[in-house]
């Protein structure tokens, strides 16, 4: 079934593929070969701010737009390679008159302005830590960060701070400074802050980047835990190397390429591949200011050309939400690839792709702790609907039975069998561990593998698919269900939107599979409906595996990442507390409208 979608979806023409023999080079490539075509810095020092914009800011790239900034309302800004190194160089400088040093912690806690490029890049320039926190955050999630990560300086805006600092900054004694982003006048009525954009204007404009060692930490990603404090993924300088070659092969960043990665910036996505590799590689970036809403994207899609563009499964789903006929005005012809990650694709959405954009949908997969892409259906490639795809060059990966509770063999499983995905660490952009938690970290890696926590399986041309993570996957009268292979069903009827399953515990079944749904404009969730879907399911999956129960939500909880909190459904379900939601979207603190973006696979 499978092998009869793929030849449907083969991509359409274009350009050569970046990734010409993905077969090939799977064979032969050595991450030594990757680490070779970087710049680098004398006395083999490696600063990814210098990767990224240093190197191109007096070569032939100096007058290429790096970024194209699509503010609310108004005109496009554009910054050349050599321009926002200036301002690079500018916030480098004004770190180092801060007494910031080299490995202490810059968090931004700010959306898609300018002045957040500038000190993602400026702090790694420095030597120093970079570390996102998202705009929707409340009080407590940023003090919790903060802490966690020693943070000496934040950069924000005057009414985030008002609302998210403010009120946890007594609490904060180790964040020296606080630099706001806003009219002097705005700025002027928090004490204790200083002017960010009067502050640069006085610095030199330009900076020798700190001689970092690749094993220097560069960047610090938290992810939220099902429970507990979230967990602070460490990244070193070395990770620009995959960052720089991911961005090739499964994104297949070219030369000239315009690109727009819809990530917020306060996660992973954002800065891999919203800020460092399409750096790398040279290409121009779109950062829309404004949230999301179909007609705009359309419209961005169109004007700016986009020939590459990296979203998530919860925005193809509100642009299906919308239907194939709102693409129909607009000129797409620019779009060579479109790729998503964040969670699971599911088929029907890779097929829309075709339909409604002239173009499939690629999956990939990847998390925070891998720092960069591993798996992809690159372009090279058939696409099967529903797999992540292969593993990248460079990337050993398997599925695995690993023991449980302990250290032991890991038996690496064959096709077609269902258990852990795995990979052999080395490749660069690897977190190098959990900050302050090596128990924590440990666990990760057993007998030679990192143990993802996600589930899957491989078939028999080297496609992997996803079914769940561990603690998802649902044991009914002696089955194991994958909650994402029922929502796929779900979602290919035409009513639905979006789909969440979870396990609900049954005495005689051990569980019971339970579908949450939202509905697309123009249906009723009714008797009727309801029957119907648990219909169309058990005609899909067979009655084993097919929900029991169905019920529907307006909206499902989802992270600002854009992923289905199937924790909180069940723990809403059966009245458990509900763990760590500081990523949850929509909550008190967060902005109207926010878009939905895409980022690592679950963490």
């Amino acid at each position: 079934m499978e092998r009869e979608v793929v030849d449907k979806l083969e991509g359409p023409g274009g350009p050569p593929p970046a990734l010409a023999d993905p077969a090939a080079l799977r064979a032969s490539f050595r991450w030594d070969d990757a680490r070779a075509e970087l710049a680098g810095l004398p006395g083999g020092a490696l600063n990814m701010a210098h990767e990224a914009v240093g190197r191109h800011a007096r070569g032939p790239l100096a007058d290429r737009v790096a970024f194209r900034f699509l503010p609310r309302a108004g005109a496009p800004r554009d910054l050349t390679y050599a321009a926002l190194w200036t301002e690079v160089a500018r916030f480098a400088h004004l770190l180092e008159a801060l007494g910031v040093g080299r490995g202490e912690r810059v968090f931004s806690l700010l959306g898609r302005v300018p002045e957040l490029y500038t000190t993602v890049l400026g702090a790694l320039a420095r030597g120093a830590v970079f570390s996102p926190l998202f705009a929707a955050f409340g009080p407590e999630p940023v003090q919790t960060r903060l802490e966690l990560g020693d943070g000496r300086a934040l950069v924000t805006t005057p009414a985030l701070y008002a609302q998210k600092v403010a009120p946890v900054r007594d609490r904060l004694p180790g964040l020296r400074h606080v630099l706001l982003v806003g009219a002097p006048e705005e700025v002027a009525r928090h004490p204790g802050t200083l002017d960010l954009r009067r502050l640069l204007a006085e610095q030199p404009a330009d900076y020798a980047p700190a001689p970092t060692a690749p094993e220097d930490m560069a960047l610090l990603h938290f992810t939220s835990g099902t429970t507990g404090k979230p967990k602070g993924a460490v990244h070193v300088h070395e990770a620009i190397v995959a960052h720089r070659v991911t961005g090739r092969w499964a994104l297949d960043l070219q030369p000239g390429d315009v690109y727009w990665c819809t990530a917020d910036p306060g996660w992973v996505t954002g800065i891999s591949y919203g800020v460092l590799s399409p750096l790398c590689n040279g290409v121009t970036s779109v950062v829309d200011e404004a949230d999301f809403a179909p007609e705009r994207w359309y419209r961005t899609l169109q004007e700016q050309r986009v020939a590459v563009w990296y979203t998530a499964p919860t925005a193809v789903r509100m642009m299906m939400r919308a239907g194939e006929e709102a693409a129909r005005p607009w000129d797409l012809s620019a779009l060579r690839l479109v790729a998503s990650v964040g969670e699971p694709l599911n088929p029907e959405a890779v097929r829309w792709g075709l339909r409604a954009l002239g173009r499939p949908i690629h999956d990939n997969w990847w998390q925070t702790e891998t720092g960069g892409i591993m798996v992809a259906n690159v372009r090279a490639e058939p696409i099967r609907p529903g797999s992540m795809g292969r593993p990248l060059p460079g990337v050993e990966a398997a599925v695995v039975r690993a023991p449980e509770g302990g250290p032991g063999p890991v038996e690496v499983l064959g096709p077609g069998e269902e258990g852990e995905l795995a990979l052999r660490p080395g490749w660069p952009s690897m977190f190098r561990g959990y900050l302050n938690d090596e128990a924590r970290t440990r666990r990760c890696f057993v007998d030679g593998w990192y143990l993802t926590g996600d589930l899957a399986r491989r078939d028999a041309d080297g496609y992997l698919w996803f079914v769940g993570r561990k603690d998802d996957v649902i044991k009914t009268s002696g089955h194991l269900v994958s909650p994402f292979e029922v929502e796929s069903a779900l979602l290919s009827h035409p009513a639905v939107a979006e789909a969440g399953v979870i396990g609900k515990p049954d005495p005689v079944a051990g569980h019971l599979v339970k579908a949450f749904v939202s509905l697309r404009p123009g249906h009723a969730g009714d008797a009727a409906l309801t029957k119907a879907l648990l219909a169309h399911a058990r005609k899909l999956l067979g009655a084993a595996v097919a929900p029991k129960e169905l019920a529907f939500l307006p909206e499902l909880p989802r992270t600002r990442s854009g992923k289905i909190m199937r924790r909180l459904l069940r723990a809403r379900e059966l009245g458990l507390p509900e763990g760590d939601t500081s990523t949850l979207e929509g909550g008190a603190d967060a902005p109207p409208a926010a878009p939905p973006e895409g980022g690592g696979a679950p963490p």
